[in-house]
Order: structure tokens, then C-alpha cells, then sequence
């Protein structure tokens, strides 16, 4: 999705996206986002306050034309007229309005605390839609070994140490195809383009070492065509997601999986499920090993499965304890 506010934005929005982009290194593809909700809710705006014919089709509202005293005219009614718009008129799910919400209020945040266009942010109040809060599908441990046995053919070696990745160091699948072989450091830690361009180094343990190792005695080296690439696939050009994703889903429907919603992002999920249940990683350690900006996407990991729930309810030191017969009284 390309980057289109350039054109379609009224200057105080584009300040906005410019700062988003430029100050806080969003991606190009979360300014964009950012863009979309915003062109949404201000096409509502116009709409609703019947500066367009009532019959004008939505997605032709330009709002090129919003200047700093329309901006002044909204207030957190209007946010929830829109968020009941976007409930019954455009059947978005509570995570979408969410998401949208959290873009209204950073942008009058900015425009308020950060250039002081206006004098009270509007949306200050304005509470976010409730979420459901699903758990993040895992492989058990069990499944994770089977998976990694299940890794054979003339790419074995390179494809045990992308899915051994994902299961160890919880990468991002955009993160995996953009891995070089001289992020790899002599200390076995590895560098890692996360999200917004931000840089994280994760530790490598041996399985990760030996899976590497055993990948780079045969990683192609003549003809390629990104020389720095650490994952090659059989054009001799560096893997792209899409390529990762197949060769995942292909192992994943080896084992009886494919059906039942895995994928890589779920083994992203599973080393992050496996670190904090098996290895006792605190939640703290989890957010910078995942690259997570805040700490709250990092506890949904925090789940416990019904077997620990029911250790902990048998290692209670009170579940022994039952209570005393009482004698019947003697008249």
C-alpha cells in the first residue's frame, strides 16, 4: 500500500503523518493506516455535517479542504456518532474500531499538546472500544518437536534453521526474510530490523548455532543475487515472505496442521508461549527479545495453560486441608 497523504491531506493532517513518519520512524505502512482511519472519519465528518449532498458516494468525499476552524467545531460527541457509524453503517469489528479510535486520539493529541491548535483536546475522554481478549494460538512442545522432524528434502538444512528460528527467537516473518548472514555475530547473537526500523540483538543458543552452522556449509553462494542474504531460495535470491510462509504451511500440513489456523505468525506465538511457560522467562525479558514497543502486547503471553492452573490449585499448601467433623450435641 503506498503512501498516498501527499495528495489527498490538508496540511495540519500531513504535519501529523510527516511527524509520525519522520520524528516517531513509523513505518511507511502504519503512517498509511494512520492516513486511511483519519480520511475515514473526516469523510463521516463531512457527511454528517451535510457539507456534501446526502447521496454523495463515500470513498469520492475529498478532505483536502479541512482547515484549523473545522478541527475547532469537533467535539467527543462526534467521535461517538462516528463510532456508531462505523459499528452499524460499515460493520467494523471492536479491533478495528479500536484501532481507529487510537488514531482519532493521537491525532488531536498531537494537533493539541504538540503544536497547540487548540486549546483542549476533544478526544481526551473519548474511551476506546472493549475488545475481546483471544489467547494467541501456539504448538504445544510436543508439537513444535514433531514439526521440526518433519523438516526434510533438498532444502532440509536451510528450512530446520528458519522454522528453529521461529520456534527459539520469536521473529517476525518479515523479520526472518530480511535476516543477512553478517547480522550474525561472533558473541552467537544475531541482529534483527524490527518493526519501524528498529534494531534488537537476540541471543542465539546452540540449537540456533548448530542449525546456522549446519545451513551456511551449503547456503548457494555462486550466482546469488543478493550476496548478503542469509536465507536463499532455489532462484538464488534472497527468500521473501511469501516464500517463507509456503515452505511453513507446507511442513505445518506434514504434521496434520495446516487446517487449524498455524502459521508463522503462530510460531512466533509458540516461542514466546514456550519461553515464558517452560523456561520461566519474565514477562519484562519476553517484550525485548519479541520486540514489542509496550509491555501490555507482551502479557498476552502471559496465559497459563489448565494443567498449570491446576498445579497451582494442588500446590496450594491449604488443599489438603479439609474441615473437622463436629460431634452432634448430647441433649
Amino acid at each position: 500500500m503506498a503512501v498516498r497523504f501527499q495528495d489527498e491531506s490538508f496540511p495540519i493532517l500531513k504535519e501529523y503523518l510527516y511527524y509520525q513518519q519522520t520524528i516517531r520512524q513509523k513505518s511507511p505502512k502504519t503512517v498509511d493506516e494512520y492516513f486511511l482511519d483519519l480520511r475515514t472519519f473526516f469523510r463521516f465528518m463531512k457527511l454528517n455535517r451535510k457539507l456534501v449532498p446526502s447521496d454523495t458516494e463515500f470513498e469520492s468525499i475529498t478532505i483536502d479542504d479541512i482547515d484549523l476552524a473545522f478541527l475547532r467545531k469537533i467535539d467527543l460527541t462526534d467521535a461517538y456518532e462516528y463510532m456508531n457509524y462505523l459499528q452499524r453503517d460499515r460493520n467494523n469489528n471492536a479491533s478495528s474500531r479500536s484501532r481507529k479510535c487510537s488514531s482519532l486520539k493521537g491525532f488531536f493529541k498531537f494537533i493539541t499538546q504538540k503544536k497547540h491548535y487548540l486549546d483542549k483536546d476533544p478526544m481526551e475522554e473519548l474511551e476506546t472500544p472493549k475488545k475481546k481478549k483471544a489467547l494467541p494460538k501456539y504448538l504445544t512442545l510436543e508439537q513444535s518437536i514433531e514439526l521440526l522432524n518433519a523438516i526434510d528434502g533438498d532444502n532440509r538444512e536451510r528450512d530446520y534453521a528458519i522454522i528453529t528460528l521461529f520456534l527459539n527467537c520469536g521473529l517476525r516473518v518479515s523479520e526472518m526474510a530480511g535476516l543477512n548472514y553478517t547480522d550474525i555475530r561472533t558473541d552467537n547473537t544475531i541482529r534483527v530490523l524490527g518493526k519501524g526500523n528498529k534494531e534488537r540483538i537476540i541471543y542465539l543458543n546452540s540449537a540456533c548455532i548448530n542449525a546456522i552452522n549446519d545451513y551456511m556449509r551449503v547456503r548457494p553462494v555462486d550466482d546469488v543475487k543478493d550476496k548478503t542474504a542469509l536465507f536463499i531460495s532455489r532462484n538464488h535470491r534472497r527468500m521473501s515472505v511469501k516464500t517463507i510462509q509456503a515452505m511453513v504451511y507446507k511442513y505445518l500440513e506434514k504434521i496434520g496442521l495446516s487446517a487449524q489456523g498455524y502459521s508463522c505468525h503462530k510460531l512466533r506465538h509458540t516461542a514466546a508461549t514456550l519461553m515464558y511457560q517452560h523456561g520461566g522467562v519474565d514477562v519484562r525479558v519476553l517484550k525485548e527479545v519479541l520486540g514489542h514497543e509496550n509491555l501490555g502486547t507482551t502479557e498476552i503471553y502471559t496465559h497459563l495453560s489448565s494443567e498449570q492452573m491446576k498445579n497451582a490449585a494442588e500446590s496450594n499448601p491449604l488443599a489438603k486441608v479439609s474441615s473437622k467433623k463436629v460431634s452432634p450435641k448430647k441433649e
